[in-house]
């Protein structure tokens, strides 16, 4: 999606998508000349509005929020990979490490 339809279909303006790019809220891929965005953009986009819109939470909110969720979005990739890791151990090897996140728990 470029630019514009990107701006028509969150209903907002030029100058408040540059400032959310300012701000790093989102990052949209650059073709040429153009800035491309995607999918997981207007899901950002939208929570971006809610905050500000709906919830009343100012730019630094955002920014702890924007954070947050990248952040996440980090550990859930992280734990992606090292389920596909343990899932290629061998069993006995998988075992142990059940047996010591029950244990884990325990505490």
């Amino acid at each position: 999606m470029d630019d514009h339809e990107f701006r028509l279909y969150l209903q907002i303006d030029v100058v408040q998508l540059d400032f959310w790019i300012e701000q790093g809220w989102l990052i949209p891929e650059i073709s040429g000349e153009k800035r491309q965005f995607r999918d997981a953009d207007i899901a950002r986009a939208r929570l971006i509005l809610d905050l500000m819109d709906d919830m009343g939470v100012n730019e630094a909110g955002v920014d702890v929020v924007m954070d947050l969720v990248d952040q996440l979005h980090g550990i859930r990739g992280t734990m992606g990979r090292l389920m596909t890791a343990i899932s290629r151990q061998e069993r006995d090897v998988q075992q142990r490490l059940v047996e010591s996140l029950e244990d884990l728990e325990r505490f």
